[in-house]
C-alpha cells in the first residue's frame, strides 16, 4: 500500500491508517507504543483454567469407547455423566479450575434450576467439537446460561416482561455483517432508505452502510463532547423523521467510552413511543466495564436488536465469541408479516428449503439461514468449543455476585488514565458514566488548556488532517488513532486504555506533552514573545519533512 500521499490516506478507515503509522515509527527506529487498537493484554484467568479441565474430562469420555483401538475415541455418554464428574473432580480437586467447574455445575443445577448431567454433557461434546452445533442458533443450555449473564449484565434489576432469543456469533463484527446482509435481505432496510447513526461510533457502522451492497443514506445523531458526550434532545428529535427507519449506536461509545446517561435513555424511550416502528442496534460490547448498565435492550426490547461481544471484558478477542438478542416479539417479525404480499412470496422461495412454514420463520432464525446463505443453513452455527467458553465466561460473572473481576478491569483502565492524564499535565475530569476502555484526546481541549485560547485556535490552523498523529508516531513512536474516523467533529487521537502498561500511558502522555511544547514555542517565536530558534528551527524542518512524506 503507498503511504506517501496524504490525500489518499485521508480516506482511509483509521484501522488502515494506523498501518501508515506503524510504518512511520519502524522508520524513525523509535521504541513504538502502539494504542490504536482495542486489544485488551489482560483476560480472565480462572474460567479458562475451567475450560482446560473440562476438556480434560471430556477427553476421558472419549476414552470411554473404542478403548480397543489405538488414537481413537467416542462421543461421550449421557448415562452416568455426572457421578464420573464427581470423581473426576475429586481426583483432581487441587488442580486451578476444578473448584470453578465444579461450583459451575453446581450453580447450573441449584440456581439455575437445569440438569447437572445435561450440562456436563453438552459441555464435554461442545469442547470435544465432535457433532455439528445443534441447535444451530445456539446450543441448548449454553443459550439458557449465557441468556442469564447477558441479563445480568444489560438488563439488571430494570422491569423486562417475556423472554428473548439469542444467536451465538463470531464475535460483533459477525454480529453486524450478518445484521446487515439479513435487514436487507428481508426487506427491512433497502437501498436508498435513511439509517441514523449516534456519533462518535464504531467506523464499520459508517463505512458499512456506504458499500454497494446497501447504499444506504446516513443521519447522524450527534452525541458532542461539550454535552459530556451524551445526545442532546435536539439531535434525538431527528429520529422522529418517518423516513428514519433504523437508529444504530454504540454504548457506551467508541471511542469516547461513555454510557447513556438515564435522563437520556428516558427521552429515547419517549422517542420509540412516537416511532414504533423504529428499528434500534445498540452494540454493547463495553457495557460490562460500567457499574448498574442498562442497556435500550432493557428499555425498548420490542424495537431493538442487541449486539455483545465478549471479547474485550474477558480477554477473548481471539476466541470471536458474541451473541445477538432479540425479544420473542420484536418489531422485525412484525414489519415482515406486514410486507406486501409480492414480497412475501419472495421471503416464501427464498427460505422454503429450511421449513415448510417460511412465514412462521422468526428474523432471528432467518439471521442464522442468511449467515449461510440459506443454502447451507444446515451447517450453520458456532464453533461448539466456542460455545463452551462462552458459558464458562457467563458462569463465572454471573457466580461471581461481589463484581470482583469487574472491579479489577474498571481499575486497571482507571490507573492508566490516570498515569496518561499526569503526565500531560492536567487534570483528569471525572465523568460518573465513563467506563473508560478508550479515551479521545481532543486537540483543540488539549492545547487550550496547556497554552491558552490563542495557541490552540493557531495550532489547528497550522496542521493539516492526521499532522500531529504521523508526527507523534514518527517522534516518539506513539500511535493513535484519528477520531474523525470514528464521526467525531473536531481533530482528536482515539488511544486505547486496554493494550499497554501503565507506564506506557505515563509515556504517551509526555509525548504529547512534549510535542506540544515544541509547537508552543513556534507560537511565541511567530508572534514575537520569545525567540527559541533552535525549536522553531527543528520543528519547521520536520514539518517540510513531514510534508513531503505523511502528510
Amino acid at each position: 500500500m503507498d503511504f506517501s500521499n496524504p490525500d489518499k490516506l485521508a480516506l482511509l478507515s483509521p484501522f488502515e491508517l494506523k498501518d501508515a503509522l506503524i510504518q512511520t515509527a519502524k522508520k524513525s527506529n523509535q521504541h513504538m507504543l502502539n494504542a490504536g487498537r482495542g486489544n485488551p493484554n489482560f483476560l480472565a484467568t480462572t474460567p479458562r483454567h475451567g475450560f482446560f479441565q473440562f476438556g480434560l474430562f471430556a477427553m476421558t469420555e472419549a476414552e470411554r469407547s473404542y478403548i480397543y483401538m489405538k488414537d481413537v475415541g467416542g462421543f461421550p455418554q449421557r448415562e452416568g455423566i455426572e457421578s464420573r464428574f464427581e470423581i473426576f473432580a475429586k481426583q483432581h480437586s487441587t488442580v486451578p479450575g476444578i473448584r470453578f467447574i465444579e461450583a459451575a455445575v453446581s450453580y447450573v443445577r441449584d440456581q439455575l434450576g437445569l440438569s447437572a448431567g445435561d450440562f456436563i454433557y453438552e459441555m464435554c461434546e461442545a469442547i470435544l467439537g465432535c457433532n455439528y452445533p445443534v441447535p444451530d442458533r445456539m446450543l441448548t443450555l449454553s443459550e439458557k446460561i449465557v441468556g442469564q449473564y447477558i441479563h445480568k449484565e444489560m438488563i439488571g434489576t430494570h422491569p423486562f416482561v417475556g423472554n428473548f432469543d439469542m444467536y451465538a456469533v463470531e464475535g460483533g463484527t459477525a454480529a453486524m455483517t450478518y445484521l446487515f446482509a439479513s435487514l436487507k435481505a428481508n426487506h427491512l432496510i433497502k437501498e436508498g432508505d435513511t439509517i441514523a447513526l449516534g456519533m462518535p461510533i464504531f467506523t464499520p457502522y459508517i463505512e458499512i452502510p456506504q458499500l454497494n451492497d446497501y447504499k444506504l443514506v446516513e443521519m447522524t445523531i450527534d452525541a458532542p463532547q461539550s454535552n459530556n458526550w451524551q445526545f442532546t434532545k435536539k439531535e434525538l428529535d431527528k429520529l422522529l423523521d418517518p423516513k428514519v427507519k433504523a437508529f444504530f449506536l454504540v454504548n457506551p461509545s467508541n471511542p469516547p467510552s461513555v454510557k447513556i446517561d438515564d435522563k437520556t435513555l428516558a427521552y429515547i424511550v419517549e422517542i420509540v413511543k412516537k416511532r414504533p416502528d423504529l428499528i434500534i442496534l445498540t452494540d454493547d460490547v463495553y457495557g460490562t466495564f460500567a457499574d448498574d448498565f442498562v442497556s435500550l435492550f432493557a428499555m425498548c426490547p420490542y424495537n431493538t436488536i442487541l449486539v455483545y461481544s465478549f471479547s474485550k471484558y474477558f480477554g477473548a478477542t481471539g476466541w470471536r465469541m458474541g451473541v445477538v438478542a432479540t425479544h420473542e416479539n420484536n418489531i422485525l417479525d412484525a414489519k415482515i408479516a406486514k410486507l406486501p404480499e409480492s414480497l412475501r412470496k419472495e421471503l416464501d422461495e427464498r427460505y422454503h428449503s429450511i421449513t415448510t412454514e417460511p412465514r412462521k420463520l422468526k428474523f432471528i432464525d432467518r439471521l442464522v439461514a442468511d449467515s449461510r446463505t440459506v443454502a447451507l443453513n444446515h451447517t450453520a452455527g458456532l464453533s461448539t468449543p466456542v460455545q463452551a467458553q462462552m458459558s464458562l465466561f457467563s458462569l463465572f460473572a454471573l457466580m461471581d455476585e461481589a463484581d470482583s473481576y469487574k472491579a479489577e478491569m474498571k481499575r486497571i483502565v482507571l490507573r492508566r488514565k490516570q498515569a496518561l492524564y499526569r503526565e500531560l499535565g492536567l487534570p483528569m475530569q471525572h465523568d460518573p458514566n465513563s467506563v473508560r476502555y478508550y479515551h479521545l484526546l481532543d486537540m483543540e481541549s488539549l492545547s487550550e488548556q496547556m497554552h491558552g485560547k490563542e495557541f490552540s485556535q493557531w495550532l489547528l490552523k497550522r496542521l493539516k488532517p492526521n499532522e500531529a498523529l504521523f508526527r507523534l508516531a514518527e517522534e516518539t513512536g506513539v500511535i493513535l488513532l484519528p477520531g474523525r474516523g470514528f464521526g467525531t467533529t473536531r481533530p482528536s487521537g482515539r488511544v486505547s486504555l486496554a493494550n499497554l502498561n501503565e507506564y506506557d500511558y505515563a509515556n504517551i502522555g509526555r509525548a504529547i506533552r512534549n510535542m506540544a511544547t515544541e509547537f508552543y514555542e513556534v507560537f511565541k517565536a511567530e508572534k514575537g514573545k520569545g525567540k527559541p530558534k533552535a525549536a522553531v528551527k527543528a520543528v519547521k524542518a520536520t514539518s517540510k519533512a513531514k510534508g513531503k512524506k505523511t502528510r
